[in-house]
């Protein structure tokens, strides 16, 4: 069973694993999460983060450059809304991404790839901030699950958009931590085992009866994780605490 004390209460009480099965054949939605106010509400409030951080987001972008010698964007390609592929908008923090393109999109702690600036964008989310231009576009809401690479997608069939942000990408906000322990060859294994489903569940059980007061407190929740310290979620580390859990997943 997730705990999901991190996140406050959530909307849905359902932990039986048939129940999840089916859902994330079907992907359920509820009704604030399909309606034209919700979609109101991402339209503005993307608006005015992009106007707002209109000049930080610039300077951030030459700050790419300077110390990557790389664009300033990076694209990539991620599974939407019925499972239609969009390209997604991120500022680049990696000197080499060919890895993510060829099939290894997981990125673990420490990874070279990372620059020094890329590190911190990363830390406070700034990366994402160029993701506010997909909420305009409608490839993308405030809230739902994060958009995936089609190989690791759990919910290939979901009737809403993904989201900046969620429940899950709270809950496994330290995910390349995590991954850090992991043997490079098992990282994928590890990933489809123990993060993937316990992710699909926390998005399906949230967006099923999402409403606009749990939204802001998504919303709210998210802007604490950015400026607060990462922890590893406890429910990652069944019956053991996460040093316990790390000696046995170490190469």
């Amino acid at each position: 069973m997730i705990d999901c004390s991190c996140l406050g209460s959530l909307p849905c009480k359902q932990n039986h694993s048939e129940i999840f099965e089916i859902c994330l054949g079907t992907p359920p939605a509820s009704a604030w999460s399909m309606s034209r106010t919700r979609r109101a509400l991402d339209l503005s409030i993307a608006a005015l983060v992009l106007l707002v951080f209109a000049i930080p987001m610039g300077i951030t972008a030459f700050c790419v450059r300077l110390t990557s010698n790389r664009k300033a964007l990076f694209t990539q390609q991620r599974v939407g809304r019925n499972g239609r592929l969009f390209h997604i908008y991120k500022f680049c923090s990696m000197v080499d991404a060919r890895g993510a393109e060829a099939g290894v999109g997981l990125t673990k702690g420490g990874d070279q790839r990372v620059t020094s600036f890329g590190r911190v964008m990363r830390n406070f989310k700034l990366d994402e901030l160029p993701q506010f231009y997909n909420v305009l576009r409608g490839d993308m809401s405030l809230v739902g699950p994060r958009p995936k690479l089609p190989q690791y997608a759990a919910l290939s069939n979901m009737p809403y958009r993904p989201g900046i942000t969620g429940p899950a990408t709270i809950a496994f906000r330290s995910e390349e931590e995590i991954l850090r322990h992991v043997a490079p060859q098992q990282i994928n294994t590890f990933y489809a085992e123990h993060i993937k489903p316990k992710k699909a569940k926390l998005d399906v059980c949230y967006m099923c009866r999402a409403t606009f007061s749990s939204d802001l407190r998504i919303i709210a929740s998210t802007f604490l994780s950015c400026i607060a310290p990462a922890h590893i979620p406890t429910f990652i580390y069944p019956n053991a605490t996460p040093s316990a859990h790390e000696s046995n997943i170490q190469p």
